[in-house]
């Protein structure tokens, strides 16, 4: 016999700041950034316009803190192919090639949270902006980095390379331009690491 009565749910609600930014990222993702007011974030988030408030100063501090929480979630990437193949750095390559070729279907329909943002933020001083354009920094630092450990030719030059195809597929899996864009990237990145 079936219980037609529900279990109370044991999850207990997200604090609202954690609400907040999980409304704003669906929101920030679904419709861009500019077109999300504060008060759809706090309908989403079930709390209200001052709460938000309470917890960023303005709408530009909840974007630039958003974007800073998906760029950790890339750092995490590289960390985690570092820890999964430490020594090996044409491996380490080939791992975040593989994070983006996995996560192409999931960004198909919206596109990658950075090119969106940037594409709506023109002004360089942006907090949000420099949110950006700091983790893209660091993550080309990075890839450098590895690329002369892998000791592939120009490491610079190879780093540019592989960022160019690693952020065209992307664009690509948003458009639809190109079929099959998580295998041949592999296969492109692949090309370059067999170069060392």
């Amino acid at each position: 016999m079936t219980s037609s009565t529900r279990r109370p749910s044991r999850v207990a609600k997200l604090p609202p700041r954690e609400r907040i930014l999980d409304a704003a990222e669906e929101l920030f993702q679904r419709e861009g950034i500019r077109r999300v007011g504060v008060q759809a974030i706090a309908e989403k988030a079930e709390t209200t316009k001052m709460a938000i408030y309470r917890h960023f100063e303005t709408k530009d501090a909840l974007v630039a803190e958003w974007l800073r929480i998906v760029a950790a979630d890339y750092q995490e990437a590289f960390d985690r192919v570092e820890a999964e193949h430490p020594g090996r750095p044409g491996e380490q390559i080939l791992g975040l090639a593989r994070f983006i070729a996995d996560g192409l279907p999931a960004i198909s329909h919206r596109g990658c949270p950075f090119i969106n943002s940037i594409a709506e933020l023109p002004d360089r001083s942006d907090p949000a902006r420099q949110v950006i354009e700091e983790h893209k920094a660091r993550q080309l630092r990075r890839l450098v980095a590895m690329c002369a450990e892998a000791r592939l030719p120009d490491p610079a030059q190879t780093a540019a390379e592989i960022t160019f195809v690693l952020e065209g597929a992307q664009v690509c899996a948003q458009n639809g331009s190109v079929d099959q864009a998580g295998e041949r990237l592999m296969r492109i990145v692949e090309g370059i690491v067999s170069r060392g």
